[in-house]
């Protein structure tokens, strides 16, 4: 059941702009240079305000790619499942709890993030483009939110250092479905199919060593 009406925002899927969108690179170089005191989420949400589900799953799956504190990648992989969830319903709105809302970052260790990932994100929008993309759109929405589901399940995972690769391919698979990519969704599917097999042997394995030392 979703949460009360009260606790949440939504965000239309798409909204028609007179100008060209800009890149999410660039938001988020913007919002670093603008920032004062704290960086909330929902300022981000805001600035993403004219942005697709696509790109919200970038945004998302990138801050799980930046080094916040152990513990944090649950409550990072929370939105991440949500929207994911949304893709696959082929819901027309975006939303979020308020609690994830209200989160925020100093604006100095925004910038800092900032600095690491916009040069990353730069040289990966530079390649990307339509091409070869094999689906329907209704389609697309739901195989590529089912995919980034997983994933970001996966992301949610006690695992050091575990949340990584999935994450990445989550990123890869927003910009392959908002640019309708195929090179770089069998980029994205190879990339989420090998994190989740790591995933599977790091948990086999250690399943494994436990029975060892306890049986």
């Amino acid at each position: 059941m979703r949460p009360d009406i009260a606790e949440i925002d939504a965000v239309p899927a798409i909204v028609m702009h007179s100008g060209p969108p800009r890149r999410l690179s660039r938001i988020f170089a913007d919002l670093a240079r603008e920032a004062e005191g704290v960086v909330t989420v929902e300022q981000i949400r805001q600035a993403l305000g004219d942005r697709s589900f696509a790109t919200l799953l970038v945004f998302f799956a990138c801050l799980n790619l930046l080094p916040f504190p152990p513990g944090s990648t649950l409550l990072l992989g929370i939105p991440l499942m949500l929207i994911s969830l949304q893709m696959v319903r082929r819901d027309s709105t975006v939303w979020l709890p308020r609690f994830i809302l209200r989160k925020s970052v100093g604006a100095k260790q925004f910038r800092l993030l900032t600095d690491r990932l916009v040069p990353r994100l730069e040289w990966i929008e530079q390649m990307i483009r339509p091409r070869y993309w094999p689906f329907a759109r209704a389609h697309a929405d739901r195989l590529i939110g089912l995919a980034a589901l997983i994933l970001a399940t996966a992301v949610t995972l006690p695992i050091p250092l575990g949340n990584w690769l999935p994450a990445f391919s989550c990123v890869l698979l927003g910009l392959a479905h908002s640019e309708r990519d195929g090179l770089l969704l069998t980029v994205a599917a190879c990339c989420g199919l090998i994190s989740l097999i790591i995933i599977a042997i790091v948990l086999g394995t250690a399943g494994a060593v436990a029975g060892f030392l306890f049986s």
